[in-house]
């Protein structure tokens, strides 16, 4: 064998990335659980309008909050891990995390409740555990950035 001693384990992309989505979910489910997207949903609805959640009438469907948490928790770990450099996976990480955060005035100038906190605790924990892995692993993607890729640029 040629690896060297200190040399880190080799990355993959699809099955961390799932794991990590997954536990995104499983993290958010327990947060629900405990009702702390409600409380945190009904602060940031405080923060848009002075009446709080009583100002917006509408609430969106419970599934279509999940299935944006789903979608976003594994979609950002999937990408994450497959850019090279730190830099991207840190510019991937905030950018989402600010489109989820923008959502909020966009709910409330619908009408409807902002409820985005499941979806920023499955950014967060997404990006933090993609960041952790791709950063103690040898990504492939990261050994040889310049390497000519099948397809155009």
């Amino acid at each position: 064998m040629n690896v060297p001693r200190n040399s880190p384990p080799p990355g993959y992309v699809l099955a961390p990335a799932t794991a990590i989505g997954s536990l995104a979910v499983v993290l958010a489910i327990g947060l629900g659980m405990l009702e702390f997207s409600e409380r945190a949903d009904a602060v940031i609805a405080s923060w848009l309008d002075e009446r709080g959640a009583a100002a917006f009438p509408h609430r969106l469907p419970e599934w279509m909050i999940w299935l944006a948490g789903a979608l976003i928790a594994y979609a950002l770990s999937l990408a994450m891990l497959a850019v090279p450099g730190i830099w991207r996976r840190l510019v991937l990480w905030i950018t989402a995390l600010i489109l989820v955060i923008a959502w909020a005035p966009v709910l409330a100038l619908s009408a409807r409740q902002p409820t985005v906190s499941t979806g920023i605790v499955t950014v967060l924990w997404s990006g933090v555990c993609s960041l952790m892995y791709a950063s103690r692993h040898r990504m492939e993607c990261d050994e040889n950035p310049n390497a000519p890729r099948d397809g155009p640029r």
